[in-house]
């Protein structure tokens, strides 16, 4: 979640796709080939973390379309192609600005206003919900878009980056001085606490139903400090251990039995894996769905993680990514290196607006809370979103530049391709299907053009493969009807 954060080093999943790396030499043309065998199950959905974005803009209906429905929508003076997300992450907050028998938050003198998410148990003498003691009224932008978002379909994960101030060694909801554990011990049921309080409300008062609960943020990593830029604490794997076991107990206490666990947003695939494996199997049954974030770029082993995931019998999702490349090639490259290795059912973005160029979708900024301008990013995200649909079938290429899901009720197959480097021409054989006989639709997005999200019908059948050329750095999208497996 760091979003100046450096890529990690890379590693074998890289290795296979290293030919995807953008510059060099023009490449030779490439065949890639769709298999309906290759099925890694039902397609959930696609989605972005609510703050910091929606603690300013969460009260708009036309953001809230823009993200969460695939209707066309005005916008300064354009008009958006909805990206039909159907997953909202909403962020339990750490900050609240009373003072508690004398104490109160400590802040860090590098954390922007936007950034500071207000928490509702504000003062620890009182656990009843009910009572002074929590305040309700608070996050009200955040909690609208969540609404919002719900109202149009979405489902939605409830997490935490940091416990709350007063929970914190501290009282600084950034981290600890020199980065590591930060939750106070006799804390650790209370934060379980407070969280599984805020899902109980959110069902009887807003109309949400968490479907999950992750209590972390990249727990294990040592950048949460007492000068950082954001909430963050750093939370070692036994304490994981012992704060997971506590937030079952807790939800169960307050009726939400069937609300899942999730755990624990480790920033990368391999500190995933290693957190996971040091879970005993008391502490795997707890979990339902393993998340993941993607900030490791083009490395990592993301099969292994999959392989051990998917061994246990869990859900895996690549809950959070994002990267500082406004063209949006980068995730296009990213994106198909998930599809082809690490294998998740939803794909979450970080923050689809953002203050910094090329982070978000949609530019803003931070100070005047002022919207500003699209990123080709959100075009390129665009071809994903709206052309892979949550109940599609993910299907594998075995190849780090493209993406395959299929929808058996509509016969429809859809390949979304990237081309990261010099112009070339991709060949998609489709012979392993009973037969594809339908039109073919495509939509172009090249950043480095003004083709953002174009459709076009240019391009027909030749038996089972269809040939398209791809102009450098752009991504396509293929939608090919009249397909069975």
């Amino acid at each position: 979640m760091v979003t100046r954060r450096a890529v990690l080093g890379a590693a074998a999943g890289a290795a296979v796709a290293g030919g995807l790396l953008p510059g060099g030499p023009a490449r030779a043309d490439a065949t890639i080939a769709v298999r309906p065998s290759a099925d890694f199950g039902a397609w959930e959905g696609w989605g972005t973390s609510l703050a910091w974005w929606a603690n300013v803009f969460g009260n708009r209906d036309d953001f809230a379309d823009i993200f969460f429905t695939l209707n066309a929508v005005g916008y300064n003076g354009a008009t958006l192609p909805g990206l039909g997300m159907n997953i909202a992450r909403y962020n339990l907050g750490a900050c609240s600005w009373n003072a508690v028998n004398g104490e109160s938050m400590v802040a860090s003198p590098n954390i922007p206003s936007f950034k500071q998410i207000a928490g509702f148990w504000q003062d620890w003498n009182n656990t009843d919900p009910n009572s002074s003691a929590w305040n309700w009224n608070v996050d009200a932008n955040q909690r609208a878009a969540l609404v919002k978002a719900t109202q149009r379909g979405a489902m939605s994960e409830l997490f935490a980056n940091s416990p709350m101030w007063w929970m914190c060694a501290n009282h600084n909801p950034s981290g600890a001085s020199g980065g590591g554990n930060n939750l106070q011990s006799w804390n650790y049921q209370q934060h379980a606490y407070h969280l599984a309080v805020t899902a109980r409300r959110a069902r009887d008062s807003w109309g949400v139903n968490f479907r999950t609960v992750d209590p972390f943020n990249e727990p294990s990593s040592n950048w949460w400090t007492a000068t950082g830029t954001q909430e963050g604490c750093h939370i070692d794997a036994g304490i994981q251990r012992t704060i997971l076991a506590h937030l079952r107990t807790e939800l169960n206490n307050q009726g939400l039995s069937g609300v899942a666990l999730s755990a624990s947003d480790e920033t990368s695939y391999d500190l995933a894996r290693t957190t996971w494996n040091s879970f005993d199997a008391t502490t795997k049954g707890l979990v339902r769905q393993v998340n993941v974030h993607g900030y490791q770029g083009s490395g990592g082993r993301r099969d292994l993680l999959y392989n051990d995931v998917r061994a246990a019998g869990k859900v895996l999702w690549n809950s959070e990514t994002g990267d500082g490349d406004g063209t949006g090639i980068t995730l296009a490259k990213n994106l198909c290196l998930d599809w082809t290795w690490l294998h998740p059912t939803a794909w979450v973005y970080w923050q689809v607006m953002d203050p910094t160029a090329g982070w978000g979708v949609i530019r803003y900024n931070g100070s005047t809370g002022t919207a500003g301008v699209v990123e080709p990013k959100y075009y390129v995200l665009a071809q994903f979103t709206r052309h892979i649909r949550p109940g599609m079938r993910i299907l594998n290429t075995e190849n780090g530049s493209a993406v395959a899901a299929y929808d058996a009720a509509n016969r429809r197959l859809i390949i979304v391709a990237v081309n990261t480097g010099a112009a070339q021409t991709y060949t998609f054989d489709l012979s392993a299907f009973a037969t594809v006989t339908g039109g073919v639709t495509r939509w172009t997005t090249v950043p480095a053009a003004a083709d953002r999200y174009t459709r076009r019908t240019d391009v027909s059948l030749n038996g089972k493969s269809v040939s398209l050329a791809f102009p450098a750095a752009s991504v396509q999208t293929l939608q090919i009807d009249g397909v069975t497996a």
